[in-house]
């Protein structure tokens, strides 16, 4: 039975019957065109006759006709869609609470995802979780979580995969809010879905001058993760000089690790490097050799004509 376009189908006026037993099927028509089907129900009148042995052919009540024909609804919904567009051009700060809100939710016509941070293994796992930066960044996705009304104060803000109720629901949330509040809204939700190791990171990082010291250090993970004997011995070179690599250059990439690690602690006699970043830490990124394979220093050569002016 197809039902009237736009018309749903309530399984609580229905009973789910066997087919055998004349059990028919629903046909529901969105106005989008979607197409749910429902085999095997019948109405309770229908299915109370078939239990007493009547028709079990006897045809459905005809439903009620809704107001609007599918048509007239379409042409309804294109005309204030119309309208109301063309009114949000002169309002460009509801236009914006508009844009967060979709972002945060999502829609039928909006996919906005979160970066995942999904690690390779264990220890770059651990190592991210307690990184300042990290830190620093939670704490401040726990003040819009309270700015946008969510109950989860250790959740996560863009990306939800919501409908339209849902959207208006976070959009009249930041109707309320003062123009800073949402601007604060929005660069969270930009953070949240920046791609990393993408060149837009490259980019970004290079045109906000992020001093990678302030927060980052070498930690365990990354000289675990540190195995090559050449690059070791380049690393050696920028903390403790080049007579130190030099006498060093011949030793296991595990020796060549201890002494910078001496040097960044002050011990065994070694004096202590303060804030020493690699060059692969640093903003722009460098490479150590010739050998190519630094994805980061090749994204940053191909987008630095776009922010370096000669």
């Amino acid at each position: 039975m197809l039902l009237e376009p736009g018309q749903y189908f309530h399984p609580w006026d229905h009973e789910k019957t066997p087919k055998k037993k004349g059990g028919k099927v629903f046909i529901a028509v969105t106005f989008r065109g979607e197409v749910e089907c429902h085999e095997g129900w019948l109405s309770h009148k229908q299915a109370r006759r078939a239990r007493e042995g009547g028709e079990q052919e006897e045809t459905a009540a005809k439903p009620p006709r809704p107001e609007l024909t599918g048509p007239m609804q379409n042409y309804v919904d294109l005309h204030r869609h119309a309208a109301v567009r063309a009114a949000i051009l002169d309002h460009p700060a509801v236009a914006l609470r508009l844009v967060v809100a979709h972002a945060i939710t999502g829609s039928g016509l909006w996919q906005v995802r979160r970066e995942p941070q999904r690690a390779v293994n264990e220890t770059v796992t651990a190592s991210l979780a307690g990184c300042k930066a990290e830190a620093a960044f939670g704490k401040k996705r726990r003040e819009v979580l309270a700015l946008v009304g969510s109950p989860d104060e250790d959740g996560v803000v863009a990306g939800s995969n919501g409908d339209a109720f849902a959207i208006a629901g976070v959009f009249a949330r930041l109707l309320a809010l003062c123009d800073d509040d949402v601007m604060r809204v929005l660069t969270l939700v930009m953070a949240e879905t920046l791609a990393a190791g993408s060149a837009v990171i490259e980019a970004l990082g290079n045109h906000l001058n992020v001093d990678m010291g302030a927060w980052w250090e070498a930690d365990d993970a990354f000289f675990d993760l540190l195995r090559d004997k050449e690059i070791a011995n380049s690393m050696l070179a920028d903390v403790g000089g080049k007579l130190v690599a030099d006498g060093n250059v011949a030793e296991k990439v595990k020796t060549q690790k201890k002494i910078i690690r001496d040097f960044l602690a002050g011990e065994n006699g070694r004096l202590r490097v303060e804030t020493w970043l690699p060059r692969w830490m640093k903003f722009p990124a460098e490479s150590y050799t010739s050998r190519g394979g630094f994805r980061t220093a090749d994204q940053w050569t191909h987008v630095q004509p776009l922010f370096v002016r000669e």
